[in-house]
């Protein structure tokens, strides 16, 4: 009877960092574990699959069948594993125990080979055995690799039983990550959507403050004006002319407030773009030095945060960003670096490419790429006392 050889040690599946929803969409490869990810270790079985073929195996017809049975059941905890309905379900839970049924008849049976049917049922049994539950599982399947591996090979078996633990353990450890990986991205996602409704809900208060009281005033003054037009036309004017002068008033407070709802402060950028950060779930770090900057640099600079900022809240899956601003009496230098997946390549007609138009238009320029080691980093250089566009303060459309 052949010796058996235990698989080297090695994760029985290599977890890659999944990748936020926006940057799969623009065709990052990185993705989470699936189940097609388990199936080639079925290879593990070739041994015994070439036992059969050549005759070397007893009843072959027998073992040919177990083969077919084992593989059945494999495929459906591994696909099962997956979907947590299926998962929790106790036919799920039949399979598996079936699955240990089939693998320990065939190493009684067969013994050699057919004893790496175990670590193939450690491996499905983390896959679909999750939490409190694992550790009393996998001490039983262990046991059992141990119990019928020492009959039939003594301590040659000792290689499948350490096979066995470490691919059930290890699978359980890697799909659990891949789990919480996917919900803190959500979360993730979910923070930054309040945080936009926020913003939204705040100016939209806004302008019903301003606006509220002053078109009821109009509505009043012209419903009194169309009454008394027709026996008091003089009256009717004044009503007209207190309309218009209203009406002036109410577009002079309207400029005002959109212009300081766009020309904000570089300063209040940066505190909105730690705040954003924050509710995201990514740790910011902002750093400044040197002079004040003259308004238009400023509030170009402030857009380039706000672009900046809504890139990596929304594309990057990073864990920290960090913005830095430096000044000096000639030149203003800003850096936005985030830790992620280096997703922050920005298409024609996006918010950074027509903010690095208006950049360059101002002597300055906008230049993306990836950052020193990890991540992605934005870079805007302004010269502080050149003349810029009149209306620094129009965005480009983020993307």
């Amino acid at each position: 009877m052949p010796k058996t050889t235990a698989p080297p040690p090695a994760e029985p599946l290599s977890y890659r960092r999944p990748c936020s929803t926006d940057a799969c969409d623009e065709g990052d490869t990185v993705k989470a574990p699936n189940p097609y990810t388990l199936l080639p270790w079925l290879l593990l079985g070739m041994g015994a699959v070439s036992n059969v073929v050549h005759g070397e195996t007893p009843n072959p017809w027998i073992g040919a069948l177990g083969l077919l049975v084992f593989n059945s059941l494999y495929v459906t905890l591994v696909f099962r594993a997956f979907d947590e309905r299926a998962r929790e379900a106790a036919s799920t839970r039949w399979c598996l125990a079936a699955l240990g049924v089939t693998t320990c008849t065939l190493a009684l049976v067969y013994g050699g080979s057919w004893l790496l049917f175990f670590p193939l049922w450690g491996l499905a049994t983390g896959a679909v055995v999750r939490r409190r539950r694992l550790g009393p599982v996998m001490l039983a399947v262990t046991g059992l690799a141990g119990a019928v591996g020492g009959w039939q090979e003594g301590w040659d078996a000792l290689g499948v039983v350490y096979a066995t633990l470490l691919s059930g353990l290890v699978t359980a450890a890697i799909l659990a990550l891949a789990e919480t990986v996917r919900t803190l991205r959500e979360t993730r996602q979910e923070l930054a959507r309040a945080a936009v409704d926020q913003e939204r809900l705040r100016f939209s208060r806004d302008l019903h403050d301003l606006l509220g009281h002053t078109l009821s005033v109009i509505v009043v003054k012209s419903e009194a004006a169309r009454r008394i037009a027709a026996r008091d036309m003089d009256a009717a004017l004044a009503q007209v002319g207190d309309i218009e002068s209203i009406g002036r008033q109410a577009l002079t407070e309207i400029r005002e407030a959109v212009t300081g709802y766009r020309e904000a402060s570089l300063a209040a950028e940066l505190d909105r773009a730690r705040g954003a950060l924050t509710a995201a779930g990514i740790e910011p770090v902002v750093r400044q030095s040197g002079p004040p900057l003259p308004p238009q640099a400023a509030a170009l600079l402030g857009w380039v945060v706000r672009e900046a900022v809504t890139n990596v809240i929304r594309h990057s899956g990073a864990a920290g960003c960090t913005i830095e601003l430096r000044s000096s009496a000639e030149r203003a230098t800003l850096m936005i670096t985030d830790d992620g997946n280096g997703v922050g390549s920005t298409p024609p007609g996006s918010g950074l490419t027509g903010l690095a138009e208006r950049l360059a238009a101002a002597g300055g320029t906008l230049v993306g790429g990836p950052a020193p080691g990890r991540g992605f980093r934005v870079t805007a250089e302004l010269p502080v006392e050149a003349d810029g566009p009149d209306d620094p303060a129009t965005p480009g459309v983020s993307r």
